[in-house]
C-alpha cells in the first residue's frame, strides 16, 4: 500500500509569524525543523502499519521547505514548483491522503494565517457552491482519484469550519488554537506526536474497515472565483473560458476536478504576475 501526504507549514504548531514562511525569514529554519519532525512521525506510524510507501508532497512556497537529509528509505518526496495538481502531486497513485499543517480559508476569524492558496491573489473560491479551504480543494482532488482523506493535522478552525462538516470521517489533531491571524496556542510536541500516533492509528483502522470515503463533487465542476484586485480579474478574464461576473469575480465551468484544479492554478499565477507588474510600476 502507499500513503500520501501534503505537508504545508501554516498551520503547524509554534509558526506565528511571516519571518517563519519564507526561505530568507528569520525564523524559517525553526519552520523547517517542525514540519519535518511531524512529518515523519507520521510517515514512521504509516510504516508500522502497512504502507511500504510515503509519498510526500512539499507543498508550502517554493516547495522546499522539508529537510530531507534524514529521509527514511520508505519515503519519496515531491519538490518544487511550478507543478501539475500542484499540493496534491502524487496523489493518484496513492492508497490514503494526510493533510499536514493545514490551515483555515481567507476571512476567518482568529486563524493564523487565513488564506486560500494565495494570499495575494484569492478572496473566496467555490467548488459547485461549496466553499471551499485548501484542505477541501485538494481532498476533492484525491477523491477524483478514488484516494479518501483520512487524517489532517492544524487549525482548530479549520477543523471546525471544513473537517468536521464535509468530511466527518476524517481523523483530527489539532496543532494550534489560534488566538489571532499572529498568535496561537500550541501543545507540548511530545504530546503532538503522541497524538499523531494515535490518529494515524485509528485513521488506518477506518480505512481497513471501509469505514473513509473519496470526497468527490459533481461533475462538470463549477469554479467560482472572487479575486483580490480588480486588474486581477481583468487580467483573467481574457481567457476564453472564463466568464466575469463582477469587479473581482468570475466563474468557469471544466469537465472534471484535476482540470478545474489545475485551471485554478494557472488563474491565480495569472492574477499574482499582473499585481507584481502593478508594484513595479508603482
Amino acid at each position: 500500500m502507499k500513503a500520501f501526504i501534503s505537508v504545508d507549514l501554516e498551520g503547524m504548531p509554534y509558526v506565528v509569524i511571516p519571518g517563519h514562511l519564507n526561505l530568507k525569514g528569520s525564523l524559517y529554519g525553526e519552520a523547517r525543523k517542525i514540519a519535518t519532525d511531524i512529518t515523519l512521525v507520521v510517515a514512521e506510524e504509516l510504516y508500522k502499519n502497512g504502507f511500504e510507501l510515503i509519498i510526500i508532497a512539499d507543498s508550502h512556497g517554493p516547495m522546499v521547505n522539508l529537510l530531507v537529509e534524514d529521509l527514511p528509505e520508505y519515503v519519496e518526496i515531491i519538490r518544487g514548483n511550478l507543478r501539475p495538481i500542484c499540493m496534491v502531486a502524487g496523489v493518484e497513485d496513492c492508497d490514503v491522503a494526510l493533510f499536514l499543517g493545514y490551515h483555515a480559508k481567507y476571512g476567518t476569524s482568529k486563524s493564523t494565517f487565513d488564506h486560500t492558496y494565495s494570499g495575494g491573489s484569492v478572496h473566496k473560491i467555490l467548488v459547485n457552491g461549496i466553499e471551499a479551504s485548501e484542505f477541501i480543494l485538494n481532498s476533492y482532488v484525491a477523491g477524483e482519484y478514488g484516494v479518501p482523506s483520512i487524517l489532517v493535522a492544524g487549525d482548530k478552525q479549520l477543523m471546525e469550519d471544513d473537517v468536521k462538516t464535509l468530511t466527518p470521517w476524517v481523523e483530527q489533531v489539532v496543532l494550534k488554537e489560534s488566538l489571532s491571524r499572529l498568535s496561537a496556542k500550541s501543545p507540548s510536541m511530545i504530546k503532538i506526536k503522541q497524538e499523531l500516533k494515535i490518529a494515524v492509528n485509528k485513521a488506518v483502522i477506518k480505512f481497513n474497515d471501509n469505514s473513509v470515503q473519496p470526497l468527490v463533487t459533481a461533475t462538470p465542476v463549477k469554479i467560482n472565483l472572487t479575486l483580490k484586485s480588480s486588474e486581477q480579474t481583468d487580467a483573467v478574464s481574457l481567457l476564453p473560458f472564463v466568464k466575469r461576473l463582477g469587479g473581482l469575480e468570475i466563474e468557469y465551468t471544466s469537465t472534471n476536478m484535476v482540470e478545474a484544479y489545475n485551471s485554478f492554478q494557472a488563474i491565480v499565477y495569472i492574477a499574482s504576475a499582473v499585481s507584481s507588474s502593478m508594484r513595479m510600476m508603482s
